[in-house]
């Protein structure tokens, strides 16, 4: 056990005027397992990076251990697994790096295959292999989860539970809550480390922002009456001082008593209304603004938007799932589940009218008006005008929805190529919310998504329950909004 010391630390990008990090200070314990959370583009990664040793920074981060990020740079995936394992790491003990990955349910022939032919879920759990196979190292683990189906979530949250000394970066509520003991929370005016689990700091934050919302309107009330009371006061003193002059004034000295005894009462209050102004200017600095989102659904003509009967999808002469049967009616959200590779994204794809393999019935309601969020992020640049132009999207509703994100103006000003992957993820969510449609198809949208905005688009479907097809393998989001799941495989 050691202690991390970050102290003064400050940072920003070369050719920005923005600090990304200014001054915080935190220390945290080796052997902790934190949950490092945060809006979009607040940061997170580039704190990683800075404690990896990556960028230049201001300040310092003392520790004595050797610290490791995930996910590796495997340059070329070409290799065999446990050639491209030892390019990052050089001679291994093989039999350490087999046991860790028999603990994520990976069998050890596949270090022997080229890198390339791994799903990206088995990368992700070969690279969480590599990270435990040495001593004395503090882990740095950003977003495993992502590429990660159910069943995946659950063994890597398991397996890092049962592991200590590393920061961790997911978005699912139900992984953090399974494997860390300690919140590392980049909030609006600072950096905090506080014990427990996701919901314990849920509840902790929701309590003290609770607490400082009232005690701010408590403050604000005080404030008034302190400076109509000072305003009073200084008024009487005036009016008793104006009584000195003239001939039938009373005792001149008995007045100035009164006026001055006045006027040290008006100071005093005025003295209680700036306290009472500090103690204010100390609270509100970190309660996050979550604006509630809108969706714009149109009805459909028919009861069933698409039917789906005896649907089997074939790539290259082999099944990719058989005899699927299903409907999607207006007013229902279904969620497709199932385990990464079995046709989840291939069946999206199918009723958007791709050129796919298939027999059995699929059958796409006449002019359906679809919106969809993809997957991917990776063709997404230029700035947001001109995407708001070429998907012919209302500009001001679309940066709207952004704001209510929580992206600042600054950003609208910047490529869409330099924004962070949830923060590109939001744009896809901004432009699908920015369109009218009979059915919503989003495959994954919550990859990159902070808890915040996750729980806005919560939020959105339940009130205004539009016509949904989604994958999504957060078992949170989906029990919390589908109306209807269909397991596929």
């Amino acid at each position: 056990m050691s202690l991390i010391q970050v102290n003064n630390l400050s940072f920003s990008y070369e050719g920005t005027y923005e600090d990304v990090f200014r001054e915080v200070s935190f220390n945290i314990d080796s052997d902790w397992k934190l949950g490092l959370i945060s809006r979009n583009g607040r940061g997170k990664t580039t704190l990683l990076k800075l404690m990896s040793g990556r960028y230049d920074y201001q300040g310092s981060i003392l520790s004595n251990l050797k610290v490791d990020y995930f996910p590796f740079d495997i340059k070329d995936v070409s290799m065999n697994t446990i050639d491209a394992v030892e390019s990052i790491k050089g001679e291994i003990e093989l039999w350490r790096l087999i046991k860790e990955m028999h603990q994520l349910e990976l069998n050890e022939e596949m270090l022997y295959r080229p890198f390339k032919s791994l799903s990206m879920g088995e990368r992700t759990k070969i690279m969480l292999a590599m990270l435990f196979i040495e001593d004395n190292n503090f882990l740095l683990i950003d977003e495993p989860t992502n590429h990660l189906d159910i069943e995946g979530r659950y063994v890597v949250s398991r397996y890092l539970n049962s592991k200590k000394g590393f920061i961790l970066v997911s978005h699912d509520q139900n992984v953090l809550d399974n494997c860390i003991d300690h919140v590392l929370s980049i909030n609006r005016s600072d950096i905090t480390v506080t014990k427990g689990d996701f919901t314990t700091w849920e509840e902790n934050k929701l309590r003290q922002d609770n607490y400082e919302i009232a005690q701010n309107d408590k403050l604000k009330k005080e404030i008034r009456r302190l400076e109509t009371s000072a305003a009073q006061m200084s008024g009487w003193s005036d009016k008793i001082e104006s009584t000195k002059i003239g001939t039938h004034s009373a005792d001149r000295g008995y007045i100035g008593m009164l006026s001055a005894k006045m006027m040290r009462h008006s100071i005093a209050v005025q003295s209680r209304r700036q306290r009472a102004i500090e103690e204010k200017e100390k609270l509100l600095k970190n309660i996050e603004k979550a604006d509630d989102l809108k969706i714009h659904s149109l009805d459909y003509h028919s009861r069933y938007l698409v039917r789906i009967n005896n649907l089997s999808i074939s790539y290259d002469g082999k099944n990719v799932f058989d005899n699927l049967s299903m409907d999607i009616l207006q007013g229902e959200r279904v969620a497709l589940v199932g385990r990464n590779g079995c046709g989840k994204t291939s069946l999206i794809k199918l009723i958007l009218g791709a050129d796919i393999s298939y027999t059995g019935e699929i059958s796409v309601g006449s002019n359906l008006i679809i919106s969809t969020v993809s997957q991917d992020t990776s063709y997404l640049k230029g700035d947001l005008k001109r995407f708001a132009i070429e998907n012919k999207i209302d500009e001001s509703l679309f940066k709207a929805i952004l704001r209510k994100f929580g992206y600042s103006r600054s950003m609208f000003d910047k490529d869409i190529s330099s924004y962070s992957e949830g923060q590109k993820k939001q744009v896809l969510l901004a432009k699908s919310l920015s369109q009218q449609a009979h059915i919503y198809i989003w495959d994954e949208p919550l990859n990159y998504i902070d808890i915040l905005s996750r729980k806005q688009i919560e939020n959105l479907i339940m009130e205004f329950c539009p016509t949904m097809l989604f994958v999504e393998h957060d078992t949170f989001f989906v029990n919390m909004v589908a109306s209807k799941v269909v397991e596929i495989g």
